[in-house]
C-alpha cells in the first residue's frame, strides 16, 4: 500500500485495519453482483476473499516472496531493494495481518449482509 503508515506494530495494525475495510467494500460489491447474476453466498464468498486479499497485501506479498526467492549477490542490492520497502522490519507480520484483515472483513461483510438478505426474503414470503 501507499499510505503512510507508521513503523512497528502500530503500521501493521493499521495496514490490518486498512485490510479489514477493503475486504468489507470487495465482498459488498460481490454480493450485489452475486445477487444480480443468482450466484449461491460460496462464490461471493471465494471472489470476495481472493480478490481482497490481493488488493491489500498483493505488493507486500510480492516483496517478501521476492525476497526470498531472489539473490541478494552484494549488500549494495539488497540496500536498494530494501529500501523501496516502507517497513522491512515488519514486512512479515504485516502481510500475515493484511490476509487475516481482509478475510475478516469478507467474514464480517458476509455476516451483515447475508442477514439482511435472509430477512429481506423472509419478509417477502
Amino acid at each position: 500500500m501507499n499510505l503512510p503508515l507508521h513503523f512497528g506494530l502500530l503500521g501493521t495494525l493499521e495496514a490490518a485495519g486498512i485490510a479489514l475495510l477493503v475486504g468489507l467494500l470487495v465482498y459488498f460489491l460481490f454480493h450485489h453482483l452475486a445477487r444480480a447474476l443468482r450466484w449461491p453466498h460460496g462464490h461471493a464468498l471465494g471472489w470476495a476473499s481472493g480478490i481482497a486479499v490481493v488488493i491489500s497485501a498483493g505488493i507486500d506479498m510480492w516483496k517478501l516472496f521476492y525476497m526470498g526467492i531472489v539473490r541478494m549477490e552484494s549488500p549494495f542490492y539488497a540496500r536498494l531493494y530494501l529500501s523501496t520497502i516502507h517497513d522491512p522490519n515488519e514486512l512479515g507480520s504485516r502481510v500475515v495481518l493484511e490476509i487475516i484483515g481482509a478475510l475478516s472483513g469478507v467474514a464480517l461483510g458476509w455476516l451483515l449482509f447475508s442477514s439482511r438478505s435472509a430477512a429481506e426474503q423472509g419478509g417477502a414470503d
